[in-house]
């Protein structure tokens, strides 16, 4: 499913870190997450997609959790020892980063700085799939690399059974 794709910035920066990637391209009107995965033809577990959240403090940090998953906020700002972290709006993330909605991708916002984490379930997949910065376009990486080159955090932030079980009871 690769395609001839113009070089993206988060390709150069994979190239000049010499982590090897694979293009994967998929029809950009596609904007969900499970959908373009299924597009590539891969399965959802291993496709990530990149969230922007607010955290107390004021700076935005940047959560890959797999694209069929969500993002337990609780949970999230626990694992990075902060009070309390929002979601930001659609407009607001697309603000924040420069980017579309659906092409936000923390490899082509290396230059913002900004804490970047990952969730846990990643570490069963040997290379997952993070958008490259542009609708349409993921870059596949091996996990130890995306970690190393972006100074990730792994934590555990994906919402489970359990948790939304015990929020109901709340």
């Amino acid at each position: 499913m690769t395609d001839q794709v113009k070089k993206l910035n988060s390709m150069r920066f994979l190239e000049a870190q010499k982590v090897e990637y694979e293009v994967f391209s998929y029809d950009e009107h596609i904007t969900d997450g499970v959908a373009a995965a299924q597009a590539m033809g891969l399965p959802p577990a291993q496709v990530y997609k990149t969230l922007v959240v607010q955290l107390q403090k004021g700076e935005p940090a940047l959560v890959m959790i797999p694209v069929d998953a969500t993002l337990d906020l609780k949970k999230f700002a626990r694992a990075i020892g902060e009070k309390k972290a929002i979601m930001t709006t659609k407009r607001g993330a697309e603000t924040a980063t420069g980017l579309k909605t659906g092409g936000i991708g923390a490899l082509a916002l290396t230059h913002k700085r900004w804490g970047m984490y990952l969730d846990k379930a990643a570490e069963s997949q040997e290379s997952i799939l993070v958008n490259a910065g542009q609708r349409g376009v993921n870059l596949k990486v091996k996990v130890a690399d995306l970690v190393r080159v972006l100074k990730i955090k792994v934590v555990e932030v994906i919402e489970t059974a359990e948790n939304s079980a015990a929020e109901e009871k709340e």
